[in-house]
């Protein structure tokens, strides 16, 4: 009756959301709320709200409680605890196997893998549309960067804590998404959490060849958690920092994590840089060597992780932050030094939010060095764009 118990809290939670908040507080308020439910509680009611929404465009016009049911069916391993929701025949039918559940759903329902993620002429060029879609329907892993050094350390201390790790891809340590680390190892001075995909930036500051004896000037300007700006100073020896964002509480943030990760010396200030007038009153006529734009976006490419935002999505928010990212890149394309760098980056699948830019960035005399799709569904990770260009 527990299980019966789960299911029924969750169908209230699924109706009763809007999508207006994160997924994640708006279970983190009712529980806090309802002091009745236990860690495991928690934990299974919160794993079927997130299967319903992992459906994302699917079978939308299904009543709630099916939808529900083919949801935890579809996107659970083991479903030994739940066998009082499912008739025989659904349980001789269920497999380890991601796709043979799949299979099975798609006998008795119109399931199509490309209903889940619709919006397939908009997505950027080599996307597998249908793998894509059904990476949604799994939770991404949880990703560690091992800091320069650190690898060795972070490894014995995750071995004599206990927790399950895949040996490390470079400075990359995957684990499964729910580890609790942060009681284990230092972070942000051992290892920051960084998906393996955003990782991969790391691959462009390696191009850069900033001159030996002097540091490379470098601004961050929309540095957010600061995650790209502590790979930057991992990559480069000799580094002049400067970080920006749009609010304060994004910037104090960062300095809490900047000053964990070892970072003292930088400059920092508050705009928004889609604003000329704020940006020039921020920073007046100064240029950097190299120009980190990690753009707002959809973030398209992470909503495996948060797969409200994939139920919720309307096609008119790829207009909204295209024009923002096409206002950003203009505002910061006259602060970058002759021979200087722009890093244009975003998580979003989208063509228009990353070729499209890229186009228009080629029109405003930037010569393109390498453009790279990271293809993290395939890694469950996230999937992001990356471009460098030269000044």
């Amino acid at each position: 009756m527990r299980f019966q118990s789960y299911f029924n809290t969750a169908l209230v939670l699924i109706q009763g959301y809007d999508g207006s908040v994160p997924l994640a507080a708006y279970l983190k308020q009712y529980f806090a709320q309802h002091k009745k439910h236990g860690s495991k509680d928690r934990k299974y009611i919160s794993h079927l709200c997130y299967c319903y929404f992992r459906l994302g465009h699917a079978l939308q016009n299904i009543p709630v409680e099916g939808r529900l049911k083919i949801a935890l069916f579809v996107c659970t391993d083991d479903i030994a605890g739940w066998t009082i929701l499912f008739e025989e025949e659904w349980m001789n039918n269920h497999t380890a196997l991601l796709r043979k559940r799949v299979a099975f759903m798609q006998t008795r329902y119109p399931l199509e893998l490309t209903d889940i993620f619709p919006w397939h002429e908009e997505l950027s060029d080599g996307i597998d549309v249908n793998v894509f879609a059904l990476s949604h329907l799994v939770q991404p892993y949880l990703f560690l960067r091992t800091r320069p050094g650190k690898k060795s350390l972070v490894i014995q201390k995750l071995q004599q804590a206990g927790i399950t790790f895949e040996e490390p891809r470079g400075n990359a340590i995957t684990l499964p998404n729910a580890t609790k680390v942060d009681a284990v190892i230092e972070l942000n001075k051992e290892a920051v959490v960084q998906d393996y995909s955003s990782q991969q930036v790391q691959h462009f500051f390696s191009i850069i060849q900033p001159k030996a004896a002097q540091p490379i000037t470098v601004w961050d300007c929309c540095a957010a958690s600061g995650g790209k700006s502590i790979l930057a100073f991992d990559s480069f020896k000799k580094m002049e920092l400067t970080v920006s964002d749009i609010r304060q509480s994004i910037i104090n943030n960062l300095q809490q994590r900047f000053n964990e990760a070892g970072i003292k010396e930088y400059k920092k200030f508050v705009a928004d840089i889609s604003s000329i007038q704020n940006l020039q009153s921020a920073i007046g006529n100064m240029q950097y060597a190299l120009v980190v734009c990690d753009a707002p976006c959809t973030g398209s490419g992470t909503w495996a992780r948060t797969p409200e935002q994939l139920f919720f999505f309307t096609e008119e928010k790829i207009n909204h932050y295209s024009a923002l990212q096409q206002k950003i890149v203009a505002n910061v394309i006259p602060h970058i030094k002759k021979d200087g760098y722009l890093l244009y980056i975003t998580c979003s699948v989208f063509r228009q939010e990353n070729e499209n830019r890229v186009a228009e960035m080629l029109q405003s005399g930037l010569t393109l060095i390498e453009e790279k799709l990271i293809e993290g569904y395939t890694n469950r990770a996230d999937t992001m764009f990356a471009a460098l260009f030269k000044k």
